[in-house]
């Protein structure tokens, strides 16, 4: 809140941030209102007027003028008017911090709760947490997502340089990424890769799934997933390290179900086979964000694997599963 002109230089941490982005965690206010005000040249960049999705470099001075925030504008994490840290959610987010420096967060989430709210996700969501983990001026930010019941890695930027960057590894593949995965019955043959074009449903009873897509459909995206059956369990249950080269939607479970073996406790690709006994479908989604590598501007890149947990990690000790038969460098199954 303001009632004078201000002009603030970008930092070298919010370099390649878009300009309307930069100013709403300034000023609070609609796509609409910022329009208007960069319409009217009264919000400019090194003097000149911009457009909202103009790229701000380190260094360029921002022109920002008088402005009073609205009532009521509805910040803070739970969008109470309050910035005040969230006891709770610093405690329940702390404890699942395995990597922290001056760029980002990285977490090992815990299957159940989701990553950011929705219409059908109620209650807590890490999104809505993260202002418990701000320490400066920037608000920590989600560079990509896991789905509610996953566990495993979860990377948030600490500033919007970092979000750019970091942002931009995952949508151009950069990054290596291995999944763990329990299926129902044990995948044929024991390594491989899946290709397939998948898309949304449209009927009733699959909007909430993906099916089989074809080439040449505006719809579907071409999906390609690496595999290696690990270890089994009597022919009824295998541990699979999963490797995507694509991201798409629901792609690990839905490639596990077109093999035929679904991962175990999925309630939306399921196959006919028999669950192994000692474990239940009821226990949750048995998939994992085991490693993540993480190319750096200088040095080698980050190597981070998360521990199993909770249902997972149950699961492996029914199962006789050994966490260390995958060895040390998750990559080299697939090598």
């Amino acid at each position: 809140m303001s009632k004078q002109v201000i002009n603030e230089v970008v930092t070298d941490k919010e370099g390649g941030v878009r300009l309307d982005r930069w100013v709403k965690r300034r000023m609070p206010m609609t796509q609409g209102q910022l329009e208007k005000l960069l319409r009217t040249g009264q919000i400019r960049v090194d003097g000149a007027r911009a457009k909202s999705s103009t790229r701000l470099e380190t260094g360029m001075m921002v022109r920002l003028p008088p402005y009073m925030a609205p009532q009521g504008d509805g910040s803070g994490p739970w969008g109470g008017g309050s910035n005040k840290i969230d006891q709770w959610s610093l405690d329940f987010l702390r404890p699942l911090i395995l990597h922290e420096d001056e760029d980002m967060f990285v977490l090992n989430k815990p299957s159940g709760i989701a990553v950011q709210g929705g219409t059908k996700q109620g209650g807590r969501h890490i999104d809505g947490m993260l202002d418990a983990l701000q320490e400066g001026d920037h608000r920590p930010r989600l560079v990509h997502r896991l789905d509610k019941e996953t566990s495993g890695l979860l990377v948030i930027a600490k500033h919007p340089a970092s979000a750019a960057r970091l942002g931009e590894l995952f949508r151009e593949r950069e990054m290596e990424k291995i999944y763990w995965a329990v299926t129902v019955g044990v995948p044929h043959p024991a390594a491989g890769q899946l290709r397939s074009w998948m898309k949304k449903g449209t009927e009733p009873e699959d909007r909430e799934r993906m099916v089989m897509g074809f080439h040449g459909d505006k719809a579907s995206k071409h999906a390609i997933t690496d595999y290696v059956v690990v270890s089994t369990a009597a022919r009824r249950a295998a541990w699979v390290a999963l490797k995507p080269s694509t991201g798409r939607t629901h792609q690990l479970r839905f490639h596990m179900h077109e093999l035929g073996t679904s991962i175990l406790g999925d309630d939306k690709y399921v196959t006919a086979r028999e669950v192994p006994e000692g474990v239940g479908v009821a226990r949750g989604l048995h998939l994992h964000a085991r490693a993540l590598v993480i190319p750096r501007p200088r040095g080698k890149p980050l190597m981070l694997q998360a521990p199993l947990s909770g249902t997972m990690k149950q699961t492996f000790e029914t199962l006789g599963f050994i966490e260390s038969e995958a060895g040390r460098d998750p990559l080299e199954l697939f090598i």
